[in-house]
């Protein structure tokens, strides 16, 4: 498992919540435990506790993409900093899940599940895969959507840094709401002139008299 992939353990947490439409689906213990995909034994370990903890840690999260966000990266990398001291990781070496062409196996790093409690282990890879994210590619790649309301996070991975959405949805919408918007001024534009050329018009037709 690469250690990128850890890094959409924070994603998925932080976009359980939609603040500006006031929508947040991280309930019950199953929401929680759909968080942890593939990661089937440490889902086993939710309890009702996990759910509050879970909702405390995303929002620390989703402060981390705001400061990003917002340009602030010194700020977004002390929080992303103090999420990576409270809840440390322990790398493993691990190749027994793949093989490589010559049937050996693939090594790579892999995180160990924190022995503690679900939300410790879930906090503890999604911090270190948004530090992984960041020290390789920059804290300008963690983003926040710019298709009002929608705000969800999102990691850019574009070659020229230019994504601001967080879906091929919601930059659709957006676009089309910029359309929108233009073709309503251009009819604005065009009527403003339309009934300045009138009263030009009566104007002269007044002097004329």
């Amino acid at each position: 498992m690469e250690m990128a992939h850890y890094s959409d353990y924070a994603v998925r947490l932080v976009n359980t919540e939609e603040p500006a439409r006031s929508k947040d689906s991280l309930t019950s213990v199953d929401a929680v435990r759909a968080l942890f995909g593939a990661s089937v034994q440490m889902a086993r370990r939710v309890t009702d506790t996990d759910v509050t903890r879970f909702r405390n840690v995303r929002g620390r999260l989703r402060s981390v993409f705001e400061a990003a966000d917002g340009g602030d990266h010194v700020l977004a990398v002390d929080l992303l900093n103090s999420l990576l001291m409270e809840f440390p990781v322990s790398p493993q070496v691990s190749g027994h899940e793949t093989l490589g062409e010559d049937g050996a196996p693939d090594w790579h790093l892999h995180l160990a599940e924190h022995p503690s409690n679900a939300s410790a282990g879930y906090a503890a890879m999604a911090a270190m895969g948004l530090a992984f994210h960041v020290t390789e590619h920059g804290p300008d790649r963690l983003g926040l959507c710019q298709a009002p309301p929608c705000r969800n996070a999102y990691l850019d991975t574009s070659t020229n840094r230019s994504r601001r959405y967080c879906s091929d949805r919601c930059a659709t919408r957006a676009n089309v709401a910029a359309y929108r918007a233009r073709k309503r001024l251009e009819a604005e534009a065009s009527a403003h002139s339309g009934r300045t050329a009138d009263t030009a018009q009566d104007s002269r037709a007044l002097s004329e008299h």
